[in-house]
């Protein structure tokens, strides 16, 4: 059932319709909530628009609906539409010069992040209660952190992305976000496939690497001092402050065929890191031109500013040393396993400081871009998971922190978070409190 878009909803809806769970007679686990699904997602019967007016111009109505929205309408919920995104899922940022960039209502001067732009702004309005997002380089976790909700990328491969158009298969994921941690855990155990061993643990180690937090992360938010207060005063546990980049530089040998372009002096963040991040970005283009190259030349589409100099810069690009590139990826997935274990947690930033502001000057930009993706290919290159937490608005802008987990951990890693957040909050009130009676 169509419904008409209404004024107030932040631009975050393509199209409004309703998809009703099925009658049953038994009380289901998402009884009673409303989720918005990204325009990425088929839907039987409806075009998936994939951002672009040409794409869904060009394309027919899908055959089949995703098994993930299938999965939530039979868990209860009921969706009411489909929400906009960036074109093609290439940017974080949120804007689409065609359908208008979604109104961030936690800090409506700046963008929303992307690619899930319109699914993270309808759950921060209140507009539903969760939303499906897809995460290639971190679709949920920044318009999640830009306004100030809950976000998870899962491990890779862990959820269905059938029936999901794909941007870079070795990367995407399936995502959700929500407002409120409970409402989050009741998606989180529909949609995460139940482990082998269901048992709680507690972590036993945490590291907090000082480096992503003084050079990535924003000084000004205390969210380093803020994050190891809480572990320490929640789980007792010794914080490991290791710097990330030296750990990196030390542990994945094909980190030195690269490392030389990649200087302090030239890179806006962590040398290391920013290797990580050129590969993984490199090893998704490649994919993304194997995927879309040919229906780029073919139809020429319209793509808005931003979006259409990466798209064409992608699909006339060279490789590179792709066997390189994978033994990186080999070796850092063991490394950061090494570091983690099967019962720790690495802490990071999510985005490296506030949101950007809605257009933003080109440079600026580009620079803010190349500090995020340092950090969100940490879990994109590993495919490990992570977990973006709202810790307030400060200054008028959202902070946040993630949470990161080995490959598999998902379900240990929301346990982490649930036993972790109220004592976020209480250091977060007790740092920002102090900080304003000392202005």
């Amino acid at each position: 059932m169509a419904m008409e878009l209404e004024a107030g909803d932040y631009g975050a809806f393509m199209e409004k319709f309703e998809l009703l769970p099925p009658q049953s007679e038994q009380q289901l686990p998402l009884h009673g909530l409303t989720f918005a699904i990204k325009d990425i997602f088929d839907i039987s019967g409806r075009v998936t628009g994939f951002g672009n007016p040409d794409w869904a111009r060009t394309h027919a109505p899908a055959a089949a609906t995703s098994p993930v929205v299938l999965a939530t309408l039979a868990a209860g919920a009921t969706s009411v539409g489909k929400t906009v995104m960036d074109e093609m899922a290439y940017s974080i940022n949120g804007e689409n010069a065609h359908y208008g960039t979604p109104t961030n209502p936690c800090a409506p001067d700046r963008v929303p992040g992307g690619s899930s732009s319109g699914s993270a702004v309808a759950v921060a309005a209140k507009l539903v209660d969760f939303a499906l997002g897809t995460d290639t380089g971190g679709s949920v976790r920044v318009p999640a952190a830009y306004c100030g909700i809950f976000g998870l990328r899962p491990s890779h491969g862990l959820v269905s992305t059938e029936n999901v158009t794909p941007m870079s298969q070795m990367f995407d994921t399936v995502g959700w976000f929500a407002r409120d941690l409970s409402t989050f855990s009741r998606v989180s155990n529909v949609l995460l496939p139940l482990p082998a061993d269901n048992t709680t643990k507690q972590p036993l180690q945490f590291t907090i690497p000082k480096d992503c937090f003084e050079i990535l992360g924003s000084l000004k938010d205390q969210t380093y001092q803020i994050l190891n207060a809480s572990v320490t005063k929640r789980f007792g546990e010794a914080v490991d402050n290791r710097n990330l980049g030296e750990f990196v530089s030390n542990n994945v040998p094909t980190i030195g065929k690269f490392i030389s372009d990649f200087s302090e002096s030239e890179a806006p963040s962590v040398p290391a890191l920013s290797v990580i991040s050129y590969v993984m970005r490199c090893l998704q283009r490649s994919e993304f031109k194997a995927n879309h190259a040919e229906w780029v030349k073919t139809v020429k589409p319209n793509l808005g500013p931003g979006i259409r100099e990466r798209v064409y810069e992608a699909i006339i690009s060279a490789d590179g040393p792709m066997e390189d590139f994978h033994a990186l990826k080999t070796e850092f997935k063991s490394a950061l396993s090494a570091l983690v274990k099967d019962d720790g947690i690495l802490a990071i930033p999510t985005v490296p400081g506030s949101p950007p502001k809605l257009r933003m000057e080109a440079g600026a930009l580009e620079n803010f871009r190349a500090r995020a993706f340092s950090l969100l290919s940490i879990a994109g290159l590993s495919g490990f998971c992570q977990l973006s937490i709202p810790l307030g608005v400060r200054d008028g802008v959202p902070v946040s922190v993630s949470l990161v987990a080995r490959h598999g951990a998902d379900r240990f890693l929301l346990s982490v978070a649930q036993e972790l957040y109220g004592t976020l909050k209480e250091e977060t009130k007790k740092a920002w409190s102090s900080s304003q009676s000392s202005l």
